[in-house]
């Protein structure tokens, strides 16, 4: 900083001055400083706590029982089932015991307690109780069945299927009406769209 001086003979002459850094930064209000540390604390704070919460479950899981759930009321009754995965509002909702079974959307699966069942889509294996080994693809696949061994891939397929097995169905609404028959194979829309209780037909 530039300081005017007077000399003896008359003349005015500048002198430089030094100003220490550290004296400015003292000199500074305490509220100047405290705005300067609230991002450093707030950095450590997230450096510190980025770890937990991405190691974070979303909704539900259980690493004793490998079950994964994710949305309203899903896998809320699950006691001693394994390896189970629930995506969707209520998605395996009733599920106690029953273990490896998937569902994916509102309500699929939601009356489930048997095992190694996959449910992809709204409503599928909707009434399924204790059935098993069970794949439905597709709003509204299987949606009464109660039995075991069954594949419907597409909308509203083997959808009235109540105690049929080993039935496939692949294409909308084919085996639409069968509730008893069994080993029934349908591929196509509405392929044996009117079969009720007949068995063996393809």
């Amino acid at each position: 900083m530039a300081e005017l001086a007077k000399r003896g003979n008359g003349k005015v002459h500048f002198m430089k001055t030094k100003t220490s850094l550290t004296t400015n930064s003292m000199n500074r209000s305490p509220l100047r400083r405290g705005f300067l540390l609230i991002p450093l604390a707030l950095a450590f704070a997230w450096f510190g706590l980025a770890p937990s919460i991405e190691g974070q479950c979303p909704q539900t899981c259980n690493d004793t029982f490998r079950n994964t759930g994710l949305g309203a009321g899903a896998l809320e009754s699950n006691f001693a089932g394994t390896d189970n995965t629930a995506v969707g509002d209520l998605a395996l909702s009733a599920n106690v015991n029953g273990g490896g079974n998937t569902a994916v959307g509102s309500l699929a699966l939601v009356n489930a307690t048997g095992d190694v069942n996959t449910a992809v889509g709204s409503v599928a294996l909707y009434s399924n109780t204790s059935g098993y080994s069970n794949t439905a693809v597709g709003s509204g696949a299987l949606y009464y069945n109660t039995s075991s061994y069954n594949v419907a891939i597409r909308v509203s397929t083997l959808y009235h299927n109540t105690t049929g097995i080993y039935n496939t169905a692949v294409g909308f609404a084919a085996l639409d009406l069968n509730s008893t028959g069994v080993q029934n194979i349908a591929v196509g829309d509405g392929a044996l769209i009117g079969n009720t209780t007949g068995s063996f037909n393809t």
